[in-house]
């Protein structure tokens, strides 16, 4: 039970008097004008309004109470909770009767006669334009429904869409109380003997809706209301003396006992979701609420109540607050002073009093518009505007409640923004106290809204660093924190020196509860010296370059750094290794070399000192890792020959700095039998065949090292001839240059002519070895003789009877080449004169076809026939099948056409020469003309195959002409 007294008590509503439109007196229809009401500006409603309802933008009145309820006895008012002596003095006009009035927000009062006699219960839906009344057309108690379409018209007035007796039964009784479920499946009615009606289906039509009596019981029923959750249909009913619930939505109806409290008319509501639509019940000592099935939380509100309403999350209660004995009351009206009402507005969820206000002869209160309205039974209309939630919350703030302000905020549903703005003025209200624990729990809250920096600049004093912590705790736990924050969390531990606070930051269970930095925190916890620390959080985060750093500078383990390089992927241990090899290599030798013999070959990742044979092989570049060894030429060599041998298709790298190594190894070595076998071994890598394509670096490495063999071998693979030639000349080899000549001359003739220029400039005797090179000149005509004498007649040493032999033999084949030639000159001028009497004898003879086969088929000739001069014949069917043209003899024309491109080809190249000599004379740039004729071929040698010529005659005089020409041209050349 919440004692209202501990409630605080504020003005969250303002207070006025309704104003009458411009224009009007403010006097009903039809209503006697009130003394003075033209000069009022005051809204004042008709006298002795009783029945009030509000909806669908109207507020809805009725007449005054009926005759029956102004002759009950004192005792039953009382019990019912109502005090009638208020009205009974009233004297309404008989017109207003049975009107029901509607007050528009533009505050012109319309009405309509509903009932022949008065009004006595009104029901406006809040979904629909639909009124339900309760009333008498007829002396006697007799009450009818009506539901009223106000959308339709009839006449001018609303539609009305139904009328039927309230009275289930056959005895007289009042209705006390009425209600309707928006969902127009639903009406249920009270009256003062007990019982309840329930009309259940379309409450607008007769045929579709059934009447029938839900409750009988000893008390007045007070109070009705549905509730709705989900498909079932609950219906609360309060008397004066309990509360029960009933399940109207089912057959049956089931009934559930809540309490054995009731309340007066008017004394019950139902609320909103906000309070999880709880029916509340307002005694005089308490106010309850209920949920179908239980009794929920009550409130001590004291007071007679009189009103219980529910507006927008508040609870309205107007109750008695009289001085005199409750006695008065059935005195004369002379001797009766006025009862003072109060109005009080409860926030049930905050727990204050947002409003309260005394009154007198309150009527109802009504909520429309988004006001509250209370009517006076003095007719006016007193609006109760809420204010709004920032007006509300100032008011609060600046009575320093800021957890109410908190409070209402929610309640009000104010955005994540005003929330955190209310947090922080809450914690700089409590940082201004001193109360810095208190402070920071506040600014915790505003952790995503409030920049950090505002808060941390609070807290940087030593004093306050545990305060500090918290917020950046909270700050890191909704991974909101950047890396300047976690660098200043970590210091606050480390200046604490709360290591089980720290251990519990950084040990998290899985990647994604990680709330900040860790790159952050390893440099931070590494700075501060917690090596431990940063060590755990870069091995479980995979951070390996800052393991390895740690490892290797600071606590300087570089076994474990190689075996945690060992367990790396290969990207990562291949990067690792190229970065911190060197240092790992100056300590860890062995090791670490052999981790680069796995790395270059069949890496796997090892797992307990085992490798993971399911993960794939992978092989680095091992000559990226030859700088490692630069100060470990031991282990470099064992790498590279593991490397050689279990990877032949190294990178040839690997292979030049092998060699390197073996002939350094043997240009220091003194030992002759050690020096032979690093000989041995030099020269079998350089026949390994990985020096036959790129081998500069190895001869350069020979050479640099005066490793002659290996030189002479890498000059023989990469056909240096020349070079081995100069390589035994510089020595003075003389046997050895011989030899390379007779082993490679075939390939380089030119290696002859050095030798002899060699050979020539010797002022010693070289008379053997100078035979031996003109022998092989002489024999493979590589020299012209005038060319060799000329070089040999530099040599002081060299007589005439070195060359005799080779001029001697040079002299013969001159001699005989020119007989050769004389001969063939005498066979083309024989040649020459029978051609030409052939000619003259086609020219002055005739010719006589005597062949008796065709040349083409070799059968016996037969008419018609087809002869050429040349002595060919053919059928004619098969002359017409092989020839070309009708002109030329299908046998010679191979031959003829070969003749007539020579001859083309001469007429084209003597054009080609008088255009060049012409060019050549008035060209400014002579030698511009012979490379432009160079590069289009004109001065290449013309080489034409041709047949032997055979004895058979040309075919025409043309054709002999021809022949002719071409025989003088090539007895020419």
């Amino acid at each position: 039970m919440a004692a209202y007294l501990q409630w605080r008590r504020f003005v969250f509503f303002d207070k006025e008097l309704v104003k009458e439109p411009v224009g009007n007196d403010g006097a009903a229809p039809g209503a006697a004008p009130t003394a003075g009401s033209a000069a009022s500006k005051f809204l004042c409603l008709p006298p002795g309004i009783t029945v009030c309802d509000s909806g669908r933008g109207s507020l809805v009145f009725g007449d005054i109470l009926p005759p029956e309820l102004f002759a009950l006895p004192v005792a039953e008012e009382i019990q019912l909770g109502w005090n009638l002596s208020e009205w009974k003095h009233l004297d309404c006009p008989a017109h207003m009767e049975g009107q029901i009035w509607f007050l528009p927000r533009s505050l012109q009062l319309t009405g309509f006669q509903a009932y022949k006699l008065r009004v006595t219960h009104l029901y406006q839906l809040k979904q629909h334009n639909i009124l339900a009344s309760v009333g008498e057309d007829e002396e006697g108690i007799n009450p009818l429904v009506k539901i009223w379409n106000l959308e339709k018209r009839d006449g001018g007035n609303p539609l009305c869409t139904r009328i039927f007796p309230a009275i289930p039964g056959t005895e007289p009784t009042v209705v006390s109380c009425l209600t309707v479920h928006e969902n127009l499946n639903f009406m249920a009615i009270g009256f003062t003997d007990g019982s309840v009606t329930l009309n259940k289906g379309d409450i607008t039509r007769d045929r579709h809706s059934k009447t029938q009596i839900l409750h009988k019981g000893n008390y007045p029923v007070t109070g009705l209301a549905f509730r709705q959750a989900g498909k079932t249909t609950h219906l609360f009913v309060v008397t004066t003396e309990n509360v029960q619930s009933y399940i109207v939505s089912g057959k049956d109806y089931p009934r559930v006992e809540l309490d054995t409290h009731g309340c007066g008319l008017r004394c019950s509501a139902l609320s909103d979701p906000s309070q999880d639509l709880q029916f509340i019940v307002a005694g005089d000592d308490c106010v309850y609420l209920y949920q179908p099935d239980e009794r929920g939380p009550c409130f001590a509100f004291e007071g007679h109540k009189l009103i219980a309403h529910w507006f927008r999350g508040y609870l309205v209660i107007v109750s008695r607050d009289r001085k005199v004995s409750p006695k008065s009351e059935f005195t004369s009206q002379d001797s009766q002073s006025s009862d003072k009402q109060i109005l009080n507005i409860y926030d049930l969820c905050n727990k204050f009093i947002a409003y309260s206000a005394v009154f007198e002869d309150v009527v109802d209160v009504l909520a429309e518009w988004g006001s509250l309205y209370v009517l006076t039974r003095d007719g006016r209309v007193h609006a109760l505007q809420e204010k709004d939630t920032q007006t509300k919350l100032e008011m609060l703030f600046k009575k320093n409640l800021f957890e109410m302000a908190i409070n209402l905020a929610k309640s009000q549903h104010l955005d994540s923004d005003g929330l955190a703005q209310i947090f922080m003025q809450y914690g700089d209200h409590l940082y201004s106290k001193g109360n810095h624990d208190g402070a920071v729990q506040q600014y915790i809250r505003t952790i995503g809204k409030l920049e950090p920096s505002y808060v941390i600049r609070k807290f940087l004093d030593a004093q306050r660093i545990h305060n500090l912590t918290a917020y950046l705790q909270t700050l890191h736990r909704q991974s909101l924190a950047n890396a300047d924050h976690t660098t200043l969390l970590l210091n606050c531990y480390t200046k604490l020196k709360d290591s089980s606070k720290l251990e519990e930051f950084i040990k998290t269970k899985s990647e994604s509860e990680v709330h900040f930095d860790v790159e952050t925190a390893i440099k931070v916890l590494r700075q501060a010296g917690y090596y431990s620390h940063a060590l755990y959080l870069a091995e479980n985060h995979a951070h390996h370059e800052w393991y390895l750093k740690i490892q290797l500078e600071d606590i300087k383990n570089y076994q474990e750094a190689l075996q945690y390089i060992g367990k790396l992927p290969f990207e990562q241990a291949e990067s690792n290794m190229k970065r911190y090899g060197k240092t790992l290599m100056h300590h860890t030798p062995e090791q670490t070399t052999q981790l680069l013999k796995g790395l270059c070959t069949d890496y796997r990742p090892s797992t307990g000192g085992r490798g993971d044979r399911e993960a794939p092989v992978c092989r680095a570049n091992s000559e990226e890792f030859i700088p490692i060894f630069a100060n470990n030429p031991r282990e470099l060599k064992a790498f590279l020959e593991h490397m050689s041998e279990v990877q032949p298709d190294s990178p040839q790298g690997v292979y030049d700095t092998l060699l390197e190594l073996r002939l350094q190894n043997w240009a220091h070595e003194k030992e002759p039998q050690v020096k032979e076998k690093l000989h041995a071994e030099a020269i079998s890598l350089l026949k390994s065949g990985r020096f036959c394509d790129v081998f500069d670096k190895a001869l350069v490495l020979c050479q640099m090292h005066d490793f002659q063999d290996g030189v002479l071998y890498l000059y023989e693979q990469g056909k240096l001839f020349q070079q081995i030639m100069h390589y035994h000349m510089q020595h003075e080899q003389y046997r050895q240059v011989i030899a390379v000549c007779e082993r490679h001359g075939e390939q380089d003739p030119s290696l002859w002519e050095q030798a002899l220029s060699y050979f020539a400039r010797k002022e010693e005797d070289c008379k053997e070895y100078v035979a031996a090179v003109l022998k092989h000149i002489e024999t493979r005509n590589l020299m012209p003789p005038l060319l060799v004498v000329q070089t040999l007649a530099h040599n002081s040493t060299a007589t005439l009877s070195v060359i005799r032999d080779y001029l001697v033999q040079k002299l013969q084949k001159q001699s005989q080449q020119i007989a050769q030639d004389e001969l063939r000159v005498r066979r083309y001028r024989e040649e020459t004169t029978r051609i030409r009497q052939e000619i003259q004898e086609l020219k002055a003879s005739p010719k006589i076809f005597q062949k008796t086969k065709c040349s083409i088929c070799n059968s016996a000739l037969e008419l018609p026939s087809v002869h050429f001069l040349c002595g060919h014949s053919f059928h004619q069917h098969c002359f017409e099948s092989y020839s070309e043209s009708d002109a030329d003899c299908p046998t010679c024309l191979p031959e003829n056409r070969k003749v007539m491109d020579m001859i083309r080809a001469q007429e084209q190249k003597r054009d080609l020469h008088d255009q060049f000599q012409h060019q050549l004379k008035c060209s400014n740039d002579s030698f511009s003309v012979i490379a432009d004729y160079f590069g289009r071929g004109v001065f290449n040698k013309l080489t034409l195959l041709t047949d032997p010529p055979t004895a058979r005659l040309p075919p025409s005089l043309e054709a002999g002409l021809q022949r002719d020409l071409l025989m003088h041209s090539r007895r020419g050349t």
